[in-house]
This record gives structure tokens, C-alpha cells and sequence, in this order.
């Protein structure tokens, strides 16, 4: 389907992320689309989570504590309000490497903004090209002690805006740029608080995601979303009678771009310090619960300050697993009408071969 660029590009970028929040916007938005259904299913909770292979996104040092293999497949039409032929798809495969002493990964993010119509000055028809942003990925985790994982993802980014565009005879259209995640996950495996034993219940991570230089277009530039997450997790029901578990999370977010009323922002590292300065926190809570390990039912609540985006939204969802295969879905509730969001689902299907070459995982692992 064919839409005026400016429109639909500015429409996509403010429905899939705060791109005017706390005092300024941010490139490539699409960075900051969490790719799992079931974190969606727990209104976008999951830095403190990260028990899975989707710890590459929400946070890598979740990965040190995986010692099998595992491959994801997501997708979601996104924005179906519009309907229009945008899709947002993920992939990603992780792998435990003895000789590395760790886990690594690969990921791969792509976004489909559509087929556009190129005019010149005089509004005339001069072909047609595609829009799209991707952004590929490698993850190394390896836990640093029994009870602490800390994981790095090495990021190449890619906008392709307006293939072929040019503004007073420079190409352009096109940014690219490189950024870094670093993530630390705390696992505890002995911890009594007040006389009340949380051991192996509770899960404290800290993410900041998308450290990297400024992707240009032309003859302008803006900054990488880069942002601090924190999250918590605990059970609720730890599984032990082998039927029922319940997990309740929350994260907290903050994206660290500092914009002036110019339109000028502060660069890395200085931003990650004067951000701070911007009113307000993205704030998430969710729970799942688990039967017999086949089933989940999952429920989150999402929410931002009307001056930071003002996006509030219900999530559900559910999963289901057989042997190795897990499927999952989630559907997005906003609490407003005619939302951009509304009715959007994902669909995530994850394959997990726990360790099928027999090889003994380490110690830290078998808790």
C-alpha cells in the first residue's frame, strides 16, 4: 500500500515508541519494540526476567544462565489500525560454548514500513521504493559468580528511510550506526529477608541498551534510543509441586536523550547524565502463571506520563508448550480509543533443545 512518506513514517515512529518523550526524540524507534509475545502478554516487563533467549533484548546478562539451545521466531502486523502493509519480525538463535565459558547469540530485527511513491518538486510520480530499518546483532553472557550473569550485544543498525533520496544533490535517505547493550542479571541463590526465604525466587536486572553513535541522514542526524531499564521478578509459586507457578514482575525505564528547544541534543556519554534531567519514568507490571509446564495465561499493565507519550495500555496473553516447542501470543488493550496500538498481536514461536548433546551443564547451572 502506497502512503505520503512524511505521514506514515512520523505516524509509525510515535505509535512504536516515545519518540517525543522526556525532553526530546530518538532515531530508529524501533529498537525499543520488545520482540517476545510473552513479555508483551506482561505489559513489556522483562529485565528482570531473562530466562530465555529473549534475554538478548530485554537483558544479556540473563543469558549466562543458559546452557542449552535455543532459536526464536516473532512477528506482529504492526499498526493495524492503519491497514497498511507494516510488519515487525524477529530472530534469533543462542548457544552455550564451553570453550568460551559463556553463552553467545545472534539476533536479527527487522521493521517493514511499506511501499512508498517517489515525487519531485512539482509533486510528479517517480517510481516506487520500499522502507525499511533493521538491525543485527551478536551476544556473549558468562556469569561472573554463582549468583551474577553479565552479558554484552554488539549492535549494527540500519535505516533505510528513502533509498535513492537526494536534498540538494547529496544521496541520502539512508543512516547506519553501531551500538552496544550491557546487562547484569542477579540470581540469588540464598537470600532471607525479615525471616522470609527468597532464595532462587528473586531476580534484580539492570539493562542500558543502545549506546552508539547518532544515525545521519543527509544532512541532519539524530540520537540511538538509548535507555535504562531496571527490573525485578520474583515466584510467587516456585513450581515444586510440579503443577502451578507464578511469576510477578515489574520494570522501569528511561530513555537518556537530552534534546534543546533547538532541536539540538547532547551526545554520548554526556546525555546518559543529563537525561536525567527529564521528567518521568515508562513504568511496567505483569505476572504469568504456568500449569504443569505446558500452559501460561500472562496479564501486564503498561504505563507513561501524558508528557512523556501518554501511551497506557492492558496486555495479555497466553503459551503453550509441547517437547521442545513453545508458542506464544499476546494482544494489546488500550485504555483509549482509536489508539494506534489497538488490536495489535504477536506471535512468538521458540524452539529449546535443553541440552540434548547429554554434555554436563556447569554446577551453577543445576539450581
Amino acid at each position: 500500500m502506497k502512503r505520503h512518506l512524511a505521514i506514515i513514517l512520523v505516524t509509525v515512529l510515535c505509535a512504536s515508541s516515545s519518540l517525543f518523550a522526556q525532553g526530546g526524540g530518538a532515531a530508529v524507534p524501533f529498537l525499543l519494540i520488545s520482540p517476545d509475545s510473552r513479555a508483551n502478554g506482561m505489559g513489556d516487563v522483562g529485565t528482570g526476567i531473562a530466562d530465555n533467549i529473549h534475554a538478548m533484548y530485554w537483558n544479556p546478562g540473563g543469558l549466562a544462565y543458559q546452557f542449552d539451545r535455543q532459536a526464536t521466531l516473532s512477528y506482529s502486523k504492526w499498526l493495524p489500525q492503519f491497514n497498511a502493509d507494516l510488519f515487525y519480525s524477529y530472530a534469533a538463535y543462542s548457544q552455550y560454548v564451553e570453550a568460551l565459558q559463556g553463552t553467545v547469540g545472534a539476533s536479527f530485527t527487522f521493521m517493514n514500513l511499506g511501499e512508498f511513491t517517489r515525487t519531485n518538486i512539482n509533486g510528479e510520480a517517480q517510481g516506487v521504493f520500499r522502507s525499511n530499518e533493521f538491525a543485527l546483532s551478536l551476544t556473549y553472557a558468562t556469569q561472573l559468580s554463582e549468583d551474577f550473569g553479565a552479558g554484552v550485544n554488539l549492535k549494527y543498525i540500519q535505516s533505510n528511510l528513502a533509498q535513492g533520496a537526494t536534498t540538494a544533490g547529496e544521496q541520502g535517505g539512508t543512516g547506519s550506526s553501531a551500538a552496544v547493550d550491557l546487562g547484569i542479571l542477579w540470581k540469588p541463590s540464598k537470600l532471607t529477608i525479615g525471616g522470609l526465604d527468597l532464595s532462587d525466587r528473586l531476580n534484580v536486572g539492570l539493562n542500558i541498551q543502545n549506546i552508539g553513535s547518532a544515525v545521519t541522514y543527509i544532512a541532519f542526524s539524530d540520537p540511538l534510543p538509548t535507555s535504562f531499564r531496571l527490573g525485578l521478578s520474583g515466584k510467587l509459586l516456585d513450581g515444586s509441586d510440579g503443577f502451578n507457578e507464578l511469576t510477578l514482575a515489574a520494570d522501569v525505564s528511561k530513555l537518556l536523550v537530552k534534546r534543546d528547544t533547538a532541536g539540538g541534543f547532547d551526545r554520548l556519554p554526556l546525555s546518559m547524565v543529563t537525561a536525567w534531567s527529564n521528567p518521568g519514568l515508562e513504568t511496567a507490571i505483569g505476572m504469568e502463571y504456568v500449569y504443569a509446564k505446558l500452559i501460561s495465561l500472562r496479564a501486564g499493565y503498561f504505563t507513561e506520563p501524558s508528557r512523556l507519550g501518554n501511551r497506557t495500555f492492558l496486555t495479555f496473553g497466553a503459551g503453550v508448550r509441547y517437547d521442545i516447542f513453545s508458542f506464544d501470543f499476546s494482544f494489546i488493550n488500550p485504555t483509549e480509543q482509536n489508539h494506534p496500538l489497538a488490536n495489535t498481536l504477536r506471535f512468538t514461536l521458540l524452539v529449546n533443545w535443553q541440552n540434548i548433546s547429554g554434555k554436563q551443564a556447569p554446577l551453577t547451572a543445576m539450581r
